[in-house]
């Protein structure tokens, strides 16, 4: 079952009732009641919303994110549960002791998966793609050579007209910041599912980020916001004031791709991902699972 990720972006005062999220909701003197197995993801988005503690556990204990937002919207951070799976000791000690040869190849696959999205991506765009298909083929153990920085250049270059990629650029930057942190918090919320450990990369290894590995299994699934905020920047957003702007960017939850053969919406198949990775870890696959992108 695809789990909702519910926005929230007015005063509410958040409660649990009989297993079920109820949202008062303070200006409208209305209450609406979500039954708590059935929520993924939380976003709070205003500073006047009020949640119970008893509220706050019962959606850790059904492994749902909460998310809270920041003065410009922007997602600022988030909740997850400490035990998510209940083999947890034992994935982490094969993740804990996985070997540098063993990290290099499933970075190697995963810079791959990306540059294979992005390859799709300006494809079904009518866009030049000739060079990423070469640059697939050629990433390296441990990528090396930097194959991610060249792909990146040529992408970005033809994905939007006189663009720079940067963290505090001009829009689309903001729209592509919001939805990769989305993004980050549903693969977050698959990573602690599958009893790993968010914080222990398989690449990335800086030692103030707690969420490391997120940042690392994102990575071919990046395609999949750029495939949204093109399709606003097409109809000429730039910002993120609109709760409709807001509403498409959250869809990536509910967009499919193909995972080897099979349909699936992100927030079902993140799981897929995560899972193959405890396999490699743990000796019994060697390669990993990630979604070609399906437009």
């Amino acid at each position: 079952m695809i789990k909702r990720t519910i926005y929230l972006g007015n005063p509410v005062y958040l409660s649990l009732y009989l297993q079920q999220m109820k949202v008062n909701q303070i200006e409208k003197n209305k209450e609406v009641y979500i039954p708590v197995e059935d929520i993924g993801m939380v976003l709070l988005d205003h500073p006047q919303i009020t949640i119970t503690h008893g509220l706050i556990r019962a959606l850790q204990e059904n492994k749902v994110v909460i998310i809270s937002c920041d003065g410009q919207h922007l997602p600022q951070g988030m909740m997850l549960p400490l035990a998510g799976n209940t083999l947890q000791s034992r994935q982490q000690k094969f993740q804990i002791a996985a070997s540098g040869a063993l990290k290099k190849n499933c970075w190697q696959q995963t810079i791959t998966a990306k540059i294979g999205n992005q390859k799709r991506l300006l494809q079904h765009l009518g866009l030049p793609a000739k060079r990423l298909e070469v640059l697939e083929k050629r990433v390296l153990s441990g990528d090396s050579t930097n194959v991610e920085g060249q792909a990146a250049q040529y992408y970005w270059g033809h994905l939007f007209e006189d663009f720079m990629r940067e963290r505090e650029g001009e829009s689309p930057n903001n729209l592509l910041n919001y939805g990769y942190a989305i993004l980050r918090s549903m693969v977050a919320r698959g990573i602690v599912s599958s009893g790993l450990l968010p914080g222990q990369g398989i690449f990335h290894k800086n030692q103030y980020n707690p969420y490391c590995l997120a940042d690392d299994l994102m990575e071919p699934y990046r395609p999949f916001v750029d495939y949204l905020v093109w399709q606003l920047h097409e109809e000429g957003i730039k910002d993120l004031n609109s709760k409709n702007t807001k509403a498409k960017l959250l869809s990536i939850a509910t967009m499919d791709g193909n995972f080897k053969g099979k349909r699936k919406p992100l927030m079902v198949g993140i799981a897929t991902t995560t899972a193959s990775l405890v396999k490699c870890y743990d000796g019994s696959r060697r390669k990993l699972i990630y979604p070609e992108i399906v437009l």
